[in-house]
């Protein structure tokens, strides 16, 4: 699952007509990047949830045959459901096996196809050296285990593998990931790793600027 509704205040002036995910670099769109190499790491099945001018994105990318996907829409209307509330109106979408979700609008070189998830896991998270815009980081991370206490602290990337149950007990709407992710980790299911290759939040002109 690509997430790729959200209105992108930050990015103001530039997504008042263009949706993020369809921001370019060096002349190619953030979220084609990801459709590339998804398609390269085998996966066959997308899943892109729409809100802030989504039939742009619908209408740049299509079905997905042109990069050797099928994609499915999830449509959430006029306002963004959050990550929360917008990976639960997917679940239909996504099917009982674990999945992939990822921020479209990440820049990075990660491998998709090396992230794995423990039987017992809910989750399990990418965890990235903390940007200069985000210096307190997230979580910390003792062997794989996620909490929210201890040091080093690390920044979550926007990539993680994920399972249907992390979400049991959810109502349709609009809510947040993160009351979910303390949840798996009260019960010991939150699991993460740690990259230190490529990654960049494309979250302001300037950073987007930056990393052209």
């Amino acid at each position: 699952m690509l997430l790729a509704a959200g209105r992108g205040e930050r990015m103001r002036p530039l997504t008042d007509q263009t949706p993020k995910p369809l921001l370019t670099v060096r002349g190619k769109p953030l979220i084609v990047y990801h459709l590339e190499r998804l398609a390269r790491c085998g996966v066959r099945e997308v899943v892109i949830n729409l809100a802030w001018l989504g039939e742009r994105i619908r209408s740049a990318l299509g079905d997905g045959s042109a990069f050797g996907l099928s994609i499915l829409y999830s449509e959430e209307g006029a306002q963004a459901l959050e990550t929360g509330g917008g990976i639960f109106q997917a679940l239909p979408l996504l099917g009982d096996a674990p999945f992939l979700v990822i921020n479209a609008d990440v820049f990075t070189d990660f491998d998709f196809a090396s992230l794995g998830i423990a039987d017992d896991a809910w989750a399990q998270l990418v965890l990235v050296p903390n940007p200069p815009q985000h210096p307190d980081g997230d979580f910390a991370l003792e062997q794989d285990r996620i909490s929210e206490q201890g040091l080093p602290r690390w920044t979550y990337s926007g990539i993680g593998m994920y399972r249907a149950a992390l979400f049991h007990g959810c109502e349709p709407g609009r809510f947040p990931l993160r009351p979910l992710l303390q949840r798996a980790m009260a019960g010991q299911r939150l699991r993460g790793q740690i990259y230190r290759g490529a990654w960049n939040d494309v979250g302001t002109v300037q950073r987007l600027a930056a990393l052209q």
